[in-house]
């Protein structure tokens, strides 16, 4: 007859068992903390109702279908789009712009990161006051045009110019992030590359795209499937500076789901919109991981 053995040494001698051991509370964590909310999400989508006494009942495709056919819906989602693409390539291009000259010239490299990092640990709250008091039609914005002989604009009032003052305000709260991690990044880099390509003759530019971008390409990475998360996430400019307005022009997919959910009450609605942005961030992040962008370093 076998006896099987307890002795919990004899169970820890196994890195299969080890390993689901000690993993099994953060397992446990997600589940209840992420994985089960994004069940209910999903579940709740297919449901029409509220959390009243009449409760919600089974509606199957129909929020979806309201989705594909509502003008509002249409146009945030073009909104979304537009905002995420204008946000994302300036807040890649300029942190590593800045980054290459820091990591080059700057001795006092470290003052100038907290500098520009200092956006980032700001309150999108806060800053979005103090954008919403710059761009306003007396505000200093249109001062400085006044006195450059430039007519004011309206800012916040035109269908026109509200996003791009969302815009520049994600890029600049981005902007201290994406330095910090690409000055990382090219501290990383072995020098023995670019004094081979000196030796090589190769200018400047030669050496950035030859050696800098190829070998920040996992850097690159992440910092884009960052930013462009943090993009579509993005919801306390438009509730503190534009609402949305003026006639749905800055309004956003996650003010969108919040206006429907707690404004409408149409919470099966509201779920349905949030798993499609749900669906569109890990559609976007799996095109970048199969972009390329991870690919070796040269000189491994």
């Amino acid at each position: 007859m076998r006896y099987i053995r307890l002795d919990p040494k004899h169970w820890l001698d196994h890195q299969e068992a080890s390993a689901a051991i000690f993993l099994a509370p953060a397992v446990a964590f997600l589940g209840v903390f992420v994985f089960w909310p994004i069940l209910y999400l999903a579940g709740l989508s297919f449901t029409v109702g509220s959390f009243t006494q009449a409760g919600a009942r089974w509606a199957g495709l129909r929020n979806y279908w309201r989705l594909a056919l509502d003008p509002d819906f249409i146009q945030v989602l073009g909104n979304t789009v537009y905002f995420t693409l204008a946000t994302v390539v300036p807040s890649l291009v300029i942190p590593l712009a800045l980054a290459v000259l820091l990591h080059r010239a700057v001795r006092r490299r470290g003052v100038w990161s907290t500098i520009y990092f200092l956006p980032s640990i700001t309150s999108l709250v806060a800053a979005g006051l103090a954008f919403r008091w710059l761009f306003q039609t007396q505000g200093p914005v249109n001062d400085l045009l006044t006195w450059l002989g430039v007519p004011p604009v309206p800012w916040l009032s035109s269908p026109v110019w509200g996003m791009p003052v969302l815009i520049v305000l994600s890029i600049w709260k981005q902007l201290g992030f994406n330095l910090v991690v690409f000055l990382a990044g090219l501290q990383a880099i072995p020098q023995h590359l670019y004094e081979a390509a000196v030796i090589d003759g190769a200018n400047a530019w030669q050496q950035l795209r030859h050696i800098t971008l190829p070998s920040l390409r996992p850097t690159l990475l992440f910092a884009l499937i960052t930013t462009t998360l943090f993009t579509l996430r993005s919801f306390e400019p438009v509730y503190v500076i534009t609402g949305g307005g003026p006639l749905n022009s800055t309004n956003l997919l996650v003010y969108y789901i919040y206006t429907q959910a707690f404004g409408q009450f149409d919470f099966g609605y509201a779920a349905a919109a949030a798993t499609l942005l749900l669906l569109l961030a890990l559609g976007l992040v799996y095109l970048q991981l199969r972009g390329g962008f991870a690919a070796s370093p040269p000189g491994e």
